[in-house]
């Protein structure tokens, strides 16, 4: 868990938005047939539709807090899905509540 990534990631208020959303998934998105929240995650287009925010933006945010290791993604055929690594929030609970 590289600590400053992660706080990275957190320091911009849409990437923390899209993080609450990914939380409660079917409370901010609408459910699609092809969509499944407990396995695939969210589509980015639903992400970036409820951003306002053009697909690039959108990708790059994703990106990053991929890479913090707070996101997990799956490729669907040209889709591409997105759900929180609720394992990295409980680590990231613990590295509070001991080493800060």
């Amino acid at each position: 868990m590289d600590q400053l990534e992660i706080f990275k990631a957190l320091s911009n208020k849409t990437r923390l938005e899209i993080l609450q959303w990914l939380k409660a998934p079917e409370q901010h998105f609408e459910q699609q047939d092809h969509d499944d929240f407990e396995g695939q995650g969210v589509c980015v287009g639903q992400i970036q539709a409820k951003a306002g925010l053009t697909q690039s933006t959108v990708s790059e945010y994703l990106t990053i807090l991929q890479r913090a290791g707070l996101l997990q993604q799956t490729r669907v055929g040209q889709w591409t899905y997105y759900k929180r690594n609720e394992e990295a929030f409980e680590a990231l609970g613990k590295l509070i509540q001991t080493d800060i």
